[in-house]
């Protein structure tokens, strides 16, 4: 396994994972408590010995259940998410969601063994950024920072040795939208059984 496929899937594993929803903001240390708790729960799921079917479809739960799914679905989509109708917009979402499950709940079992480590959180405008090393078997430990919204406490983006997801989805999602020239229902529609 190459580093290069480790940093892919642990982004996926930060993918799935997000954190449960608040009324009110959050602080910085509720912020790096919820990434332990993250953290643990995918730990578990990763540990469970169930089949690679069903731990993707346990991590795509995780996914729908804590993350901001529809902005990161649209964050991914960029530009063209502005515009695409309310009812393109859903269908993506749905799609998005269940193309990253896919996608990257296929890489978890690289991770048993390892550890995320949280080292701290820091106020950036309407976020935080919680500070992590991460360490796999076979690999030098590297920094991951989880980007998490301080108004609803939920994962909305990571960075992995500076690399951000959403950037790294939006490039992938925007050349897989070009090859359909443009076409958002035959990319929605193709992300269905994508990943």
């Amino acid at each position: 396994m190459t580093r290069r496929a480790a940093l892919a899937g642990l982004a996926g594993a930060a993918a799935l994972v997000a954190l449960p929803g608040r009324a009110l903001a959050i602080s910085a240390g509720q912020a790096e408590a919820l990434i332990d708790k993250v953290v643990a729960d995918i730990n578990k799921i990763i540990a469970s010995g169930k089949s690679e079917a069903a731990m993707i479809r346990d991590f795509e739960k995780v996914f729908v259940d804590y993350a901001d799914v529809s902005r990161i679905a649209l964050l991914v989509l960029g530009p063209d998410g502005r515009a695409a109708s309310a009812s393109q917009k859903r269908a993506f979402t749905k799609a998005f969601q269940g193309y990253v499950g896919r996608k990257y709940g296929k890489r978890f079992r690289e991770f048993i063994g390892g550890r995320i480590e949280v080292r701290g959180a820091r106020p950036v405008k309407s976020f935080y950024e919680v500070q992590t090393m991460t360490t796999i078997t076979g690999h030098a430990p590297f920094e991951v920072v989880f980007v998490v919204s301080d108004k609803n406490g939920r994962f909305i983006d990571m960075k992995i040795e500076g690399i951000s997801l959403v950037k790294s989805e939006r490039s992938e999602i925007g050349a897989m939208l070009d090859r359909r020239r443009g076409d958002l229902n035959k990319l929605i529609n193709d992300l269905k059984s994508a990943g």
